[in-house]
């Protein structure tokens, strides 16, 4: 029986209703253009156009379908969970029209039915089919697991037996794989539904294939006339480390280029090292996760440090103030830590999937649902953003939408599943997993009998946590282990057990705390997580953070505003007994836990010469009162200056 869970949360609940009632009909509106100010879609359209059902030229992004197939992946995990007859009256009209678009031997891309007909499969570089491919693959699973209809299901398979005939290693295949990658994940997903071991085998012979010599895509660039479809006339050679085929999967130890290319791709290893048991892949798996969460993450759970090629750098380099961190990058992030929890429990990759949700991926979407940043920054000046070329991707204020949308639809089809990340059942049916503390209703098979669990959940603001098991079918009793993850939060006191209000020991097992013993009908546990505002440094190779700190209670990540604090923030330091307090907040901070603490801001009235820039250092600083509020509640107010990182 797979595991059934209804998050009952207070926290997540108000994002789940908002993501239902606001993200995703707004996202509707804007895949059709319907926003006003807003950036134009042409999603709907191109489809419209590819179906024959008006006329025009194709608009946007070559890439642009995969913006409705995410949207449709959202409705699907929403369905799930809140049956909506409107909602899936819009969305079986889409799937329609989807049809409509679709050739007779499968194949389904607007853009090049529309602007470059007959040059199918020419540019697996830059043209994202595959890519495309698979976020329709993603959809027509949820959408399937939810409703029942195999419409899109249908649809789906179509072309992926198409992409199964014409990509392989035999006579007359084509020997390449897509320059994005995201169809390796995605057939695994609709392996596992349609339980077909072609789709499974399609997958690993990407991961396989990729990094290979010769190079498919220096190949496939000489072929084309050594053009590309970003460059007018004559490009340069591919990169091959930005889209991660610069050595074969099993040899790579450093997460490299493109950031959510790289994650995507990773996330799908760690899908074929488990299904499979293939040692090389799960190797180079744990290699990679060591280099991009231990080397190359921000305290916010942001990856990809620059915004040429939206990328990683290099070990250290993460710089707050030119910082990139892609939204997609930070979802992409948690599937791959997702994955990493199914191949082995390991707290540690519970406490980046819970870092990256909690701060860089809520922080991405304004408190109504209807703004949305695509670069994550832990230091922001308005004006630099707007005057400074080298920061213009570091925006103040949320957008609307935008020219390339892959993020907002991303952060709702996220959201909106996010019940699959909470629990995992061992291979052996003995023990049950929590990995996240959200309050949920559930319903597991555990060595062969029926148990559900309650969870009730006071983060990420009180650290009490409660479970409460049933046992639907009768009996006395169920034997199986309960293992409680044990946050790495930088907390000084131990979590306490509680069982039926009795202290519990527990032993420790990579991470998690686990309790064995004979559940009845009506026990409960009782998880104590102490939260303490704490102060936190970073690795002194990380330079853009020498001799700074930053605020961390529980999982989340606190930044400093100019609304509540003066400007210029980069004068401010904390005291050396900064006192720092937490309390209740108010208004856009209401029920919120903000934290307030002494600081020291440069004097100004130290400069009184006009003009003159530099004077001998002298101690002018003046104390003052600052206030910090959760990352994720950043630029919900006027735009002004934002900083995580504060001079110690």
């Amino acid at each position: 029986m797979k595991q059934q869970v209804r998050i009952q949360d207070e926290f997540w609940n108000d994002y789940a209703e908002l993501v239902r009632q606001t993200v995703i009909p707004y996202q509707w509106e804007a895949l059709n253009d319907r926003i006003e100010g807003a950036a134009p879609s042409f999603a709907i359209r191109n489809f419209r156009i590819a179906a024959g059902l008006e006329e025009g030229e194709f608009g946007g992004l070559v890439f642009q379908d995969s913006d409705l197939a995410k949207w449709l992946e959202a409705v699907g995990h929403s369905l799930r969970r809140h049956p909506d007859p409107e909602l899936e009256r819009i969305a079986d009209g889409a799937i329609d029209l989807i049809g409509q678009a679709q050739f007779e031997d499968g194949y389904l891309n607007t853009y090049f039915t529309i602007k470059e007909p007959g040059k199918q499969w020419t540019n697996l570089h830059d043209a994202h089919e595959l890519y495309c491919a698979g976020h329709f693959i993603e959809a027509a699973v949820a959408y399937a697991e939810a409703t029942g209809k195999r419409k899109l299901l249908e649809i789906v398979c179509r072309f992926v037996d198409l992409i199964d005939r014409r990509f392989g290693t035999e006579p007359g295949q084509i020997r390449g794989y897509c320059g994005h990658q995201e169809i390796e994940l995605a057939l695994v997903k609709l392996f596992a539904l349609t339980g077909e071991e072609r789709y499974l085998n399609l997958s690993r012979y990407f991961i396989d294939e990729r990094g290979s010599k010769p190079n498919y895509f220096v190949d496939e660039w000489e072929r084309r006339g050594r053009t590309s479809h970003w460059v007018q006339g004559i490009a340069s050679a591919p990169n091959l480390e930005y889209n991660q085929s610069h050595l074969p999967v099993r040899e790579q130890s450093v997460a490299a280029g493109h950031s959510v290319r790289a994650v995507y791709m990773y996330a799908a290893m760690a899908d074929l090292a488990r299904l499979t048991g293939d040692a090389g892949l799960r190797e180079a798996c744990e290699r990679l996760w060591a280099n991009a969460t231990g080397k190359q993450m921000y305290i916010t759970g942001g990856i990809g440090s620059t915004h040429l090629g939206e990328a990683f750098s290099f070990d250290y380099d993460l710089p707050n103030d030119t910082v990139y961190a892609e939204t997609c990058a930070s979802i992409g992030l948690i599937f791959w830590a997702r994955r990493m929890l199914r191949l082995e429990a390991k707290s540690d990759y519970a406490d980046v999937m819970e870092r990256a949700l909690y701060n860089n991926v809520l922080g991405s979407m304004s408190k109504d649902g209807k703004h949305f940043f695509y670069v994550n920054p832990l230091e922001v000046w308005p004006e630099a953003s707007a005057k400074n070329p080298d920061r213009h991707h570091v925006k103040p204020a949320r957008q609307k939408w935008f020219g390339c949308s892959c993020c907002p639809p991303n952060v709702a089809r996220l959201l909106s599943s996010l019940s699959d990340y909470i629990y995992d059942v061992s291979e052996d049916g003995r023990t049950l997993y929590t990995h996240l503390f959200i309050g949920s209703e559930a319903s597991f098979e555990l060595d062969g009998r029926r148990v559900n669990l309650r969870q009730r959940s006071g983060l990420p603001w009180d650290g009490r946590v409660a479970f409460e098991v049933s046992l639907p079918e009768g009996g006395e009793s169920a034997a199986f282990e309960l293992a409680l993850r044990v946050p790495g939060w930088f907390q000084s006191a131990a979590p306490a057990m509680h069982v039926n209000g009795q202290p519990q020991t527990f032993r420790m097992d990579n991470g998690y705390a686990k309790v064995e013993r004979n559940w009845a009908e009506g026990d409960k546990l009782e998880w104590l997580l102490p939260l303490e505002t704490k102060l936190v440094a970073a690795h002194p190779l990380i330079r853009a953070d020498a001799g700074k700190a930053a605020i961390q209670r529980g999982p989340l990540v606190y930044c400093l505003e100019e609304a509540d604090n003066a400007a210029p923030l980069s004068s401010l330091s904390l005291a050396v007994d900064p006192k720092l307090s937490e309390r209740l907040g108010d208004g856009l901070l209401d029920g919120c836990i903000v934290v307030e603490g002494e600081g020291l801001a440069a004097d100004e009235t130290a400069w009184p010469e006009e003009g003159l820039p530099y004077r001998p250092l002298r101690k002018l600083d003046k104390p003052v009162r600052f206030k910090a509020i959760p990352y994720f509640l950043w630029g919900n107010r006027e735009p002004g200056e934002m900083s995580v990182w504060l001079r110690v």
